[in-house]
């Protein structure tokens, strides 16, 4: 990744979403089909509530890319936003802010269900800084570890070992869990995992008690491997 991209990624992390579209248009300006640079431009865009510039530049991502699933989640968040009259909330917000599911709503704590959890080893910033709250990520088990992805498999982050040592046994016993983008940062993603289904085994057990708290951390490297392009279904443009 060149310095330029990289000023524009870290701008975007600090909310300084301003010089964010002056980097990015000038990364354009040297590429007018450079993919990421239009993504996080249309994002910036829509942090600063101009949003008929977003859709501009989502729409020029996908007839460069028809597949490219951060062009058409953020159209279809929009879609939403449109239909349910909250396109004034957006603009007021930002798009980080807003979600079809009221975070107020999601986010609340039921004994034994629920567990919010800080990841280790973070993924790359480029990857991180495309993160909504209240967004659905992946749980990815593995034999010793848990890794957080995004829908089409990027990897964000890890639990702490003992988080993942709990969630791997309930897994394999029949427990599933829905996990949620908490908040995101470029030093911190915080995690939302909620209990969907409880096993006939454990239909009497919590998933998860008071007392649980990451101890050591793991050293051993993330995996790093998404090779598989996902599959998507387009999304239909939205007017301006």
């Amino acid at each position: 990744m060149d310095q330029l991209a990289q000023k524009a990624i870290d701008e975007a992390l600090r909310g300084n979403w301003k010089e964010a579209i002056r980097l990015n248009e000038e990364l354009l300006a040297e590429d007018s089909k450079n993919r990421e640079a239009l993504n996080r431009l249309s994002r910036a865009y829509l942090e600063v509530g101009k949003l008929s510039r977003a859709l501009t530049n989502y729409k020029k991502v996908l007839k460069l890319d028809p597949y490219n699933t951060i062009a058409l989640k953020a159209l279809e968040r929009l879609k939403v936003a449109r239909s349910v009259n909250n396109i004034k909330e957006f603009k007021k917000n930002g798009v980080n802010n807003f979600s079809p599911v009221a975070a107020a709503n999601l986010f609340i704590e039921e004994p034994g269900k629920t567990k919010t959890v800080t990841l280790i080893h973070l993924g790359d910033l480029a990857v991180i800084s495309t993160l909504d709250a209240c967004e659905p990520v992946r749980l990815e088990c593995h034999s010793h570890r848990v890794s957080v992805t995004t829908d089409n498999g990027r990897y964000i982050g890890r639990f702490p070992d003992d988080i993942s040592r709990i969630v791997i046994k309930l897994t394999r016993e029949g427990n599933e869990f829905s996990t949620y983008i908490r908040s995101a940062s470029a030093d911190q993603v915080i995690i939302f995992i909620k209990e969907t289904k409880r096993s006939e085994i454990r239909r009497d057990l919590p998933s998860f008690s008071s007392t649980d708290r990451p101890g050591y951390i793991s050293f051993t490297p993330p995996d790093l491997v998404h090779d598989e392009k996902p599959d998507v279904s387009t999304t239909e443009e939205i007017d301006q």
